[in-house]
C-alpha cells in the first residue's frame, strides 16, 4: 500500500515547494492537501490532477484530527509555527489513528525567529550576537528547553509532548529562506524580499540599528530536499535511526549559510543601484520601529540574531544542500521586487513594445 501523506500549506510558499519536490520524487504516495476552497484548491488541482484535495481552514478541528488519523506522514506548513489549535489537532489526530507497531510521524515546520528570544528579551536591537551558535547535534537539548517566552515555543511544546511509541515527531526550523519557490501559487519568501522592496521604495537600504545582527539562511529547495528525506525516513522506519531523528532529538536546524543584515542591506543597495533603480548607495539606519511599520516582524528580525548549526540532518539524513547562495541570488530578487513595483520592464511587456 502506497504510504500516505496530509499536507497542509500546498498554496504557499514553503508548502508549494514541498510538494513540487515530493511528488516529483516520489509519485508513486498517495497525498492529501488542505486548502480553504475550491478557487484556492484550483491552481493545485490543475497541476497535479492525481492529489486529493480536502476543503478547509486551520481552525477546523476535526477535519484536521480525521485526515491526521488516516495519513501516515503529515507534512505541516500552513501558519504551522503559530497556530496552535491545527496543531493540536493533528496530534490528536495521529495519536488516534496509529499504534506502537503502526506508527504515525509528523513533520513540522517552526522557525528560527524562535532563536531570537534574547534579543528580544534584552530589547537589542542591531548588535553583533550575545550568545554562542545552537547546535541542533551536540546540544539539541538547548534547542528543545527553549525559554517559554521564544517566539514559537508554545506550538513547538505542542509537538514535542506528542511524541510516543504511536506518533513520532520531527520539527524543522528553517532560517531565512530564499529563491524561487516550485509551487503553483506563492512563489516567494518574505524577509530578504521585503528588504529589496523597501529599498526600492524608500531609494535606500535600511538596516536596523548598526546592522551587526546575525542569520543564517537556507535555499527553499534545498529546504524541500531535507522534507524528502524525512518522509524517506519515516516511510523506512528503521529502528537504529529512531532517536536520532524522531521525539526528543527530532529537531533539525536546516541552514546552509550565514549573513550578517547590514552587509547584505549593502549588497542589495548597491545591486539597486548599480541597475539604476535607486539614485544613492550605501544604507539609512532605522529603529526598531521604524522597520516594524515597514514590514512587521520581517523587518524587525534584521535587527535580532539568530545563529546556529545544522549538523543533525547532515549527519543522520545525508542531507546535502547544493543550490546557490543567498548572495548569488540578490540580484534575482531585487530584479523579481522591481518587476513587481513596476520599475523593471517584464519579459512579456518587451516583447510587447519591442524593448528587448
Amino acid at each position: 500500500m502506497a504510504p500516505k501523506i496530509f499536507i497542509t500549506g500546498t498554496t504557499g510558499y514553503i508548502g508549494g515547494d514541498a510538494l513540487y519536490a515530493l511528488e516529483k520524487a516520489h509519485p508513486e504516495y498517495e497525498y492529501t492537501v488542505l486548502v480553504r476552497n475550491s478557487d484556492r484548491g484550483a491552481p493545485i488541482a490543475a497541476a497535479y490532477p492525481k492529489i486529493r484535495l480536502v476543503y478547509g481552514t486551520l481552525d477546523d478541528s476535526k477535519l484536521l484530527e480525521e485526515e491526521s488519523a488516516r495519513a501516515h506522514i503529515v507534512l505541516h506548513t500552513a501558519d504551522s509555527s503559530d497556530h496552535g489549535g491545527a496543531a493540536t489537532a493533528i496530534s490528536r489526530g495521529l495519536a488516534a489513528g496509529h499504534t506502537k507497531e503502526k506508527p504515525g510521524f509528523w513533520i513540522h515546520i517552526s522557525g528560527t525567529g524562535i532563536l531570537t528570544w534574547k534579543d528580544s528579551e534584552t530589547k537589542t536591537y542591531g548588535e553583533p550576537p550575545s550568545q554562542p551558535p545552537y547546535d541542533d547535534l551536540e546540544n539539541v537539548a538547548g534547542l528543545t528547553g527553549l525559554p517559554d517566552s521564544a517566539f514559537h515555543r508554545d506550538i513547538d511544546k505542542i509537538v514535542l509532548e506528542s511524541a510516543s511509541d504511536s506518533v513520532k515527531t520531527a520539527i524543522v526550523c528553517p532560517p531565512t529562506i530564499y529563491g524561487p519557490g516550485r509551487g503553483p501559487v506563492n512563489k516567494r519568501s518574505r524577509q530578504v524580499y521585503h528588504l529589496a522592496r523597501i529599498t526600492l521604495k524608500l531609494g535606500k537600504a535600511p538596516q536596523v540599528g548598526r546592522g551587526l545582527t546575525e542569520w543564517d539562511n537556507v535555499h527553499v529547495h534545498d529546504l524541500s530536499d531535507l522534507f524528502i528525506l524525512l518522509v524517506e525516513a519515516a516511510v523506512a522506519n528503521k529502528p537504529e535511526l529512531d532517536s536520532k531523528i524522531w521525539g526528543k532529538e527530532g529537531y533539525f536546524l536546516a541552514e546552509n549559510g550565514h549573513h550578517v543584515w547590514g552587509e547584505l542591506s549593502k549588497q542589495v543597495g548597491e545591486v539597486a543601484y548599480e541597475r539604476g533603480y535607486i539614485k544613492e548607495k550605501g544604507v539609512t539606519a532605522m529603529s526598531p520601529d521604524e522597520a516594524s511599520k515597514q514590514a512587521g516582524f520581517e523587518a524587525l528580525s534584521w535587527g535580532l540574531n539568530s545563529k546556529g548549526y545544522a549538523k543533525r540532518a547532515r549527519k543522520y539524513l545525508g542531507w546535502k544542500p547544493k543550490a546557490r547562495s543567498l548572495n548569488d541570488e540578490i540580484p534575482n530578487i531585487v530584479d523579481g521586487e522591481a518587476e513587481i513595483l513596476g520599475l523593471k520592464v517584464g519579459h512579456a511587456e518587451q516583447v510587447a513594445t519591442g524593448k528587448q
